[in-house]
């Protein structure tokens, strides 16, 4: 039973945490877990999302003169 008791106050201590925003979560976990080959899959993501939405906008003839 104490066990359960633990468990439940773990809970509630991480509940009470202060809240980590979405990169310095994401950065942790590739810390932690050494899965740094996520790192360029994201960046290039990142890169191709932005040029997608540049597309739509008054931008979008600089953007096809990069390529």
């Amino acid at each position: 039973m104490s066990d359960d008791w633990q468990r439940h106050d773990e809970f509630e201590r991480g509940a009470e945490a202060d809240r980590t925003g979405l990169v310095a979560e994401f950065w942790e976990f590739l810390k932690y877990n050494k899965k740094w080959w996520l790192l360029p899959i994201l960046i290039v993501m990142l890169v191709v999302g932005a040029l997608v939405m540049l597309g739509g906008s008054a931008a979008a003839p600089f953007i096809y003169t990069l390529f």
